[in-house]
């Protein structure tokens, strides 16, 4: 008996051999349906998908035979991973000086083998599909081509299983960058608030105490100050949102779209806004927080990004079976085409002023987007500049 040696890039064929994870895993229907084609399609008794580690050789799928794995040093499968022909084929163990006394003849009486390689992509033999039988034969051309297809299908199984645990394992790490980038954020946007409302206090006392001063630099930069105070107060209260949706999901009743905006619209009684339901319908079981918080969020920016004398708002409703599907439909200054897609992004704005001068945060409408998505709906939009603007959204029912 002659054992097989190791391919001059063992140290690297381990390496990538570890990354599929596939060494002492369970038997899998996909692997078994193989070996069990290779068997039928070749007649022979034993068909198994191996995979060879540093000194054993793995099964990973076993036609014929009880044992999980061998010695590697008696494997023929350590041959066949060192050739480079298409498949191994051994007709007679018994009469070659490479099996001889080989305990997998003796025995188990392993006679004939057929072996392929199964070769990743770049090149690397990690084991074989092969067949065995308890006496001598060979494979026909068609039988060969045939084992040759079935290798590929397995080697496809393994770079599709490796593409999945890596697909996984990419999300996972993602999910876990956002879980501390919300923690983060929720931190420092909660620990912001109680030295801002120092500020806002100290502004406050400030201008109390130079009402009716005449120094006009003073008074401006006081101004801009309050300005900026606000404007910070905006951002963390827009990251407080956005981080908290989530909560916003869970209680869950029945209303009406009537009720909704009743309650969005007793907001802006004192402006100068026309709010009106077009078509209400009732809505059952869903998360009344957050649909309120949805359509008030619309309905804040149809107030503020309006350049007419009276903002009016039209919001409507339809149903089906799976969707309740809501839009609300305003007459503002409207939102260029190249700036649709990107303004439900987090932190991403149109850059245009709103009707008090002021730019925007980028977080309304992430946070409409992300409430609307936990509802397992979709939000989208279509707007015409200077005429205005439909935010059409959905809920799952």
């Amino acid at each position: 008996m002659i054992a097989p040696q190791k391919p001059i890039n063992e140290s690297k064929r381990l390496e990538v051999l570890k990354s599929y994870k596939l060494l002492d895993t369970l038997p899998e229907d996909a692997y078994d349906t193989i070996t069990k084609l290779a068997s039928h399609i070749c007649n022979t008794p034993i068909s198994l998908v191996t995979l060879l580690d540093a000194d054993r050789n793995f099964l990973k799928s076993r036609r014929g035979i009880d044992m999980s794995e061998s010695p590697r040093d008696i494997s023929f499968c350590g041959h066949a991973i060192l050739t480079e022909e298409p498949i191994f084929l051994v007709e007679d163990a018994r009469l070659d000086k490479r099996f001889q006394d080989n305990p997998l003849v003796k025995d188990f009486k392993a006679i004939f083998y057929a072996g392929v390689p199964l070769r990743t992509s770049d090149g690397y033999a990690l084991g074989t599909l092969c067949v065995y039988d308890h006496k001598p034969r060979t494979l026909s051309l068609e039988e060969q081509d045939a084992l040759r297809g079935l290798a590929k299908q397995t080697v496809l199984l393994f770079e599709a299983r490796k593409r999945n645990m890596d697909l996984a394992a990419s999300e996972n790490e993602t999910a876990q960058r956002n879980d501390r980038l919300e923690d983060f954020a929720r931190l420092v946007a909660h620990d912001l608030k109680s030295p801002l409302a120092s500020i806002e206090g100290l502004l406050n006392l400030l201008k109390e105490d130079y009402l009716d001063s005449n120094d006009e630099d003073f008074a401006l930069y006081l101004k801009h100050l309050d300005t900026s105070a606000k404007s910070m107060r905006g951002y963390i209260d827009g990251l407080l949102d956005y981080y908290r949706a989530d909560t916003l999901l869970a209680t869950k009743e029945n209303t009406t779209l009537f009720k909704l905006v009743k309650n969005v619209a007793d907001l802006h009684k004192s402006s100068d806004v026309a709010i009106n339901v077009t078509d209400d319908i009732k809505l059952a079981s869903v998360s009344t927080i957050a649909i309120d918080q949805i359509i008030s969020n619309l309905v804040d920016n149809a107030t503020k990004y309006n350049d007419k004398d009276t903002p009016t708002i039209q919001i409507s409703a339809t149903e089906s079976k799976d969707f309740y599907t809501i839009s609300v439909k305003d007459n503002g200054t409207g939102i260029p085409e190249d700036k649709q897609d990107i303004i439900f992004d987090l932190f991403k704005t149109t850059g245009t002023k709103d009707r008090n001068g002021k730019q925007g945060s980028g977080m309304g409408l992430a946070t409409v987007r992300k409430l609307v998505e936990g509802l397992g709906g979709t939000i989208s939009v279509s707007s015409v500049v200077g005429e205005g603007s439909i935010f059409t959204f959905t809920i799952r029912r």
